[in-house]
């Protein structure tokens, strides 16, 4: 039986052993590995703790018989299953931790080579998109807007081919209005009122005077009649 725990436990070793030889690139095999290690260490205790139960019994239907040293010799042998639980027990505990750290290390291994990728890609962005250059492209920015401006103006500008004479034209137009007014002024006086328009007498009386001289009249004959 001892020989039977020995074994177990120089297996618990070797895999131990070759968790720690393991690359790191392998993390994710060795953290597979581990938790089949695990697994095997919970069977393992199962059987080991029934055979604790089954030491109790045999204990207690021997010291039922009166067989003291039965009984005494299935308790040590339960004693011996006991220790060899806790030893499980702290195997698993063992690589349970291996498996946590294994799991920490391989995150932290992914974290530092997403970090290194951002870093490079940094890197090349800087490169390509240096100081010098963001100048560069902002004074040619610069300038295509000025020439741009430059184009706008140039056709907004109105397009009248009489517009470089414009001075001499409004130096005729002056001429024009100075020789009028000079006529104007040189034209001779009227000689008599009798060229001059009046305005017409109407040869007929106004209406209203008309009917009001036929109104005295009648009011004459009737005064005279009364006389």
């Amino acid at each position: 039986m001892m020989n039977f725990f020995g074994k177990k436990k120089k297996e618990v070793n070797t895999v131990v052993s070759s968790t720690s030889a393991s690359k790191p690139s392998d993390a994710q095999t060795t953290i597979v590995k581990l938790r089949e290690s695990i697994a095997n260490q919970d069977k393992r205790e199962i059987h080991i703790q029934n055979k604790i139960d089954g030491m109790i019994v045999e204990a207690k239907a021997k010291m039922g018989k009166g067989d003291k040293k039965g009984a005494l010799y299935a308790m040590k042998r339960k004693k011996l299953y006991e220790q060899e639980q806790a030893k499980i027990q702290n195997v698993r505990f063992t690589l349970e931790t291996q498996v946590i750290n294994l799991e920490s290390a391989q995150q932290n291994a992914q974290t530092y080579s997403a970090l290194k990728q951002g870093n490079t890609a940094m890197q090349g962005i800087r490169k390509d998109v240096g100081i010098e250059q963001v100048d560069d492209v902002m004074d040619e920015i610069k300038e295509e807007m000025e020439m741009a401006q430059e184009i706008n103006d140039a056709i907004s500008q109105p397009v009248d081919p009489l517009m470089a004479d414009e001075d001499e034209l409004l130096e005729e137009l002056n001429m024009l209005e100075t020789a009028d007014l000079e006529a104007e002024l040189l034209k001779p006086p009227p000689t008599s009122m009798s060229n001059m328009a009046m305005p017409t007498v109407p040869d007929s009386k106004l209406p209203a005077l008309a009917k009001k001289e036929e109104d005295d009249l009648r009011a004459l004959e009737a005064e005279l009649a009364g006389l």
